[in-house]
């Protein structure tokens, strides 16, 4: 049977007629689904036993599960997610003193090749769907609220996947994440973290959805940022920065360039000289991510020495600049280390 969360709102008024019932009953078992992120159809307790048998016989709902969860001794909690089909993926939730932070992901595996990326070395199984995209963010919320005494804050598409590559389920759990009739949140409090498919940040900007932008940058040495990231050799930076004007003059939004400094990698001047004319070109902020291993020995955090001189150029230059440091770390959950260890 389908998952009655693929039908739209009028797909589902549709189906009600259908059935010779009101057109509003779409309505209450739309905000079961999307509002009240409700699992089980006979708990939709005004329709009649009748409707909600009826409707059983045609349609399921595959919700997400926790196969493992963990606590760090920094309060990340990461969530081992099974899948209808048996398939995890990881979500994280990340929180400070002033906000809670989902990390969701948005695909099985991973569509790219990232050097430094744990998530990047399983291979990609499937995009995940709207419903287990938009569930994420839901077991997150009741997270927050059981373990820190409020609501999700924020979220960042920056799990397991490239955004961008799942683009019409991200774009569509947005909008479920985000319309009254969903969850209600602001997507002012929402980031899509891409590694830059120029083609779909326009798109993005197009959709007119007023969420953030962050950019994983980590090198702006075409040459180098190619051997860190070798699928980026398709997407030149060039390109990559007539995007990012588009986004920023249709969106007004600044961008957040997401940046490691590795050790012997990209800890000299001439990186940050070019991080620095790179920056110019667009209202744009940097976040010096603390780096997380994986285990392969070749790329390795850089000292405190070449981290403090990116600050000090940078702000020299006066581009904003915040250091961003790893958050739980000790189970695997921070960023670059998703791999479905968990399940291991």
């Amino acid at each position: 049977m389908k998952d009655i969360r693929t039908l739209s709102l009028d797909q589902l008024q549709e189906y009600f007629v259908s059935l010779g019932e009101k057109p509003f009953r779409a309505k209450q078992v739309y905000d079961w689904l999307w509002s009240k992120n409700m699992h089980s159809i006979e708990e939709m307790t005004n329709l009649s036993k009748d409707l909600r048998d009826r409707i059983s016989k045609e349609y399921l709902i595959n919700p997400i599960s926790v196969d493992q969860l963990q606590r760090s001794k920094d309060g990340t909690i990461k969530n081992g997610v099974k899948l209808h089909d048996g398939l995890l993926v990881e979500s994280v939730l990340i929180p400070t003193e002033t906000r809670t932070t989902a990390c969701v992901s948005s695909q099985v595996g991973c569509s790219l090749n990232c050097e430094f990326c744990a998530t990047a070395r399983l291979k990609r199984m499937r995009n995940l769907e709207v419903a287990e995209i938009v569930d994420q963010v839901a077991l997150i919320d009741r997270q927050s609220k059981l373990y820190f005494d409020r609501p999700l804050s924020n979220i960042v598409f920056m799990g397991m996947g490239e955004p961008m590559m799942n683009y019409k389920n991200v774009v569509e759990s947005i909008k479920k994440i985000t319309e009254p009739e969903g969850m209600g949140m602001s997507p002012r409090r929402i980031t899509v973290s891409t590694s830059g498919i120029p083609k779909m940040i326009k798109m993005l900007a197009d959709e007119d959805i007023k969420v953030k932008l962050a950019l994983s940058l980590h090198s702006a040495i075409e040459k180098k940022r190619n051997e860190i990231m070798p699928f980026s050799d398709k997407f030149p930076l060039t390109d990559i920065m007539d995007s990012l004007k588009y986004w920023y003059e249709k969106t007004g939004n600044i961008i957040t360039f997401e940046y490691c400094v590795w050790k012997g990698i990209n800890d000299q001047d001439e990186d940050i000289k070019a991080l620095i004319r790179y920056c110019k070109q667009i209202p744009s902020k940097v976040n010096l991510i603390q780096y997380n291993p994986i285990g392969d020995g070749k790329y390795d955090q850089c000292n405190k020495a070449a981290e403090d001189n990116y600050v000090r150029q940078l702000e020299k230059a006066g581009i904003t600049v915040l250091i961003r440091r790893s958050r739980g770390g000790d189970i695997d959950a921070a960023c670059g280390q998703l791999a479905n260890k968990s399940s291991e």
